[in-house]
C-alpha cells in the first residue's frame, strides 16, 4: 500500500508546507502529546486516588502498568493493521476510543473499573502513536521535509510527558478526576480535525490479515510486560515469574514459526536484519528506560525523602522539557547535516554523562544551581537526540511497511523501559524499603541511579560502533569501482 506524499522531493529541500500540511501534522503531534500528557499526570495523582478509592499501593501502581501493558503489548499489531486496514481508518477509531476511556476513568469510582479504563487507553494509544508515525512519514518525503515532521512530532510526544507533570499537580490541586477529564475534549477537537485533514488511504489489496500472528504476537507482549511490571512484587525467581517466562518465549517460538509459514506475515522478520532500525530501537530503550527509572528515583527521592511537593518537581524537571520543547528548531537542521548516527551517539553519550554525575553528587541538601541544574541539562541534551532515533528507524523502508517499523520501535520503547524500570524497582526495593530517613533513602536508591546510567552508557556504545560500522562500511564501499558494486539500501544513519 502507497501513499501520495504531501511534501514532494522537488519541494522537500525548502521545506514550504501548505496550511492543510501544517493542520494534519499539528494534529497528530497533538494526539501524541496526550499520550505522554496523560501518563504523567496520573502519576502526580496517584496518592489522592488512593485515599478516595481506598487503593493499596500495589493496586495503584497498575493504574500506571495497566497503561503499559495495552500500549507495548499490541503496538506491534497497531501499526501492522494500520499498514492493512488503513492509516486514517485506524487511527480515527483508536481516538474515539482513547477518548471515550478517558471520560469513563474520570467518572468511575471503582478501583477495578479505573484499572479497567486505563488498559483500554493503553490498546488505544497501541494503535495511534504507531499509526500517527506512519500517516508522517508516509506523507512527507524521505529527507529535509520528513526530518522535520518528526523531530516536531517526537517533540510533542517527550513535551506531553513533561508537561503533564506541571499539569497533573495543577489538576491534582482541583481533584484527581481531573486528570482523567482533561484530554477528553482535546482528543475530540484532534478527532474532528483528523477527520478531515488525514488523507484517505485504502487498505492493502493483499497480505492477508494474520490472525493467529496477531493472537500470539499480541499475546506474547501482553504476557511479557505483565511479567515485567509484578515480578518485583511476587519475586523475580517465584514460580509464577518464571512459568510465565517460559509461556512469553513459547510464545514467542509459535510466533516466529507462523510467521516464517504464513504466506501473508503480519511481521516480514527480515525488517529485523534492518541494521539501523535495530540501532535505532536498542538507542530508544537506552533513552526511554534509562530517563524513566531516573525519574522514578527522583521523584520518590525528593518528595518521600525531602518532602518537595509535586509543583515543587515538576518545576525543577521542567529545564528538560523545554530543552526538549526547543530542540524543534534545530534537531532536523542537525540531522541533515550531519545525519542520525552522530547524533544518536553524542546526545546519548553526553546523557549517560549526566546520569553518572548525578548520581555521584547527589545528597540529602542537593544544590539546584550547582549540582541539579547542571545535570539535568546534560540529561536534557539526551532527548535532543530522540527525533533522530526515529528518523534513523523509518528511512528507507516501504511505504507499506511504515507502520511496522514505526510499532518495532514504539514496542521497544515501551517493553524496554518497561524491563529496565521494573529492574530498577527491584534494585531500589531491596536497598530503600524500610529506609526512613533521607540518608537511608539515598544509599538504597544510588544503585538503582547507577544502573539508569549503566543503561544509558550501553546505549552510547552501541550508538558509537554502529558509527564506526557505518564509516568503515563506506570506506570499504568507496573503494569498490562502481562497475562492481552492488545496490545499498538507504541508511539515514
Amino acid at each position: 500500500m502507497s501513499s501520495t506524499s504531501l511534501t514532494p522531493p522537488a519541494s522537500a529541500g525548502a521545506v514550504r508546507w501548505s496550511r492543510r500540511t501544517w493542520g494534519l501534522l499539528m494534529t497528530l503531534c497533538v494526539v501524541l502529546f496526550l499520550d505522554g500528557l496523560d501518563v504523567s499526570m496520573v502519576g502526580v495523582a496517584l496518592p489522592s486516588i488512593g485515599a478516595e478509592l481506598d487503593l493499596s499501593t500495589s493496586s495503584l501502581q497498575w493504574l500506571i502498568s495497566g497503561y503499559v501493558l495495552g500500549y507495548g503489548g499490541l503496538l506491534l499489531v497497531g501499526g501492522r493493521t494500520a499498514d492493512l486496514l488503513g492509516r486514517r481508518r485506524v487511527f480515527l477509531v483508536a481516538l474515539a476510543v482513547f477518548a471515550v476511556a478517558s471520560l469513563l476513568g474520570g467518572l468511575v469510582s471503582s478501583g477495578p473499573l479505573l484499572i479497567a479504563t486505563r488498559f483500554i487507553k493503553g490498546l488505544a494509544a497501541a494503535f495511534t502513536a504507531p499509526t500517527g508515525l506512519s500517516i508522517i512519514t508516509t506523507n512527507f518525503a524521505e529527507g529535509p521535509a520528513r526530518n522535520k515532521a518528526l523531530s516536531i512530532y517526537t517533540v510533542f510526544g517527550a513535551g506531553g510527558y513533561s508537561s503533564g507533570l506541571l499539569f497533573g499537580g495543577l489538576m491534582t490541586g482541583l481533584g484527581w478526576r481531573w486528570t482523567f477529564l482533561l484530554p477528553v475534549p482535546i482528543a475530540l477537537l484532534a478527532l474532528v480535525a483528523a477527520y478531515f485533514l488525514v488523507p484517505r488511504d485504502e487498505a492493502a489489496e493483499e497480505g492477508g490479515h494474520d490472525l493467529l500472528g496477531a493472537l500470539t504476537s499480541g499475546a506474547a507482549m501482553l504476557l511479557l510486560v505483565y511479567t515485567v511490571v509484578s515480578a518485583p512484587e511476587v519475586g523475580w525467581s517465584s514460580a509464577r515469574t518464571i512459568l510465565s517466562f517460559a509461556g512469553v518465549a513459547a510464545l514467542f517460538a509459535a510466533f516466529v514459526t507462523i510467521e516464517r509459514r504464513i504466506a501473508h506475515p503480519l511481521i516480514r522478520l527480515g525488517i529485523l536484519r534492518k541494521a539501523t532500525l535495530v540501532r535505532a530501537s536498542i538507542a530508544i530503550v537506552a533513552v526511554g528506560g534509562s530517563y524513566f527509572s531516573w525519574q522514578f528515583i527522583v521523584t520518590l527521592f525528593l518528595q518521600d525523602g525531602l518532602r518537595w511537593s509535586p509543583l515543587e518537581l515538576a518545576l525543577a524537571l521542567l529545564p528538560i522539557g523545554l530543552m526538549v520543547t526547543a530542540s524543534a528548531i534545530f534537531s532536523d537542521k542537525l540531522v541533515d547535516r550531519f545525519g542520525t548516527g552522530p547524533i544518536i551517539a553524542v546526545t546519548m553519550s553526553v546523557m549517560a554523562v549526566g546520569y553518572v554525575l548525578f548520581a555521584l553528587r547527589l545528597d540529602t541538601a542537593p544544590s539546584y544551581v550547582g549540582m541539579l541544574l547542571p545535570a539535568l541539562l546534560l540529561i536534557g541534551i539526551g532527548w535532543v537526540g530522540f527525533p533522530a532515533i526515529n528518523i534513523q528507524a523509518t528511512s528507507g523502508i516501504e511505504d507499506d511497511e511504515q507502520g511496522l517499523a514505526a510499532g518495532v520501535l514504539q514496542t521497544s520503547m515501551q517493553v524496554g523501559a518497561a524491563i529496565v524500570l521494573a529492574v530498577t524497582t527491584a534494585i531500589i526495593a531491596s536497598g530503600a524499603g524500610e529506609a526512613t530517613s533521607p540518608a537511608a533513602l539515598l544509599d538504597g536508591y544510588r544503585p538503582g541511579l547507577a544502573f539508569a546510567a549503566a543503561v544509558s552508557a550501553v546505549g552510547a556504545l552501541v550508538a558509537i560502533g554502529g558509527l564506526v560500522l557505518e564509516r568503515r562500511s563506506r570506506t570499504r564501499d568507496a573503494s569498490v569501482p562502481a562497475s562492481e558494486a552492488e545496490p545499498a539500501l538507504v541508511d539515514a544513519a
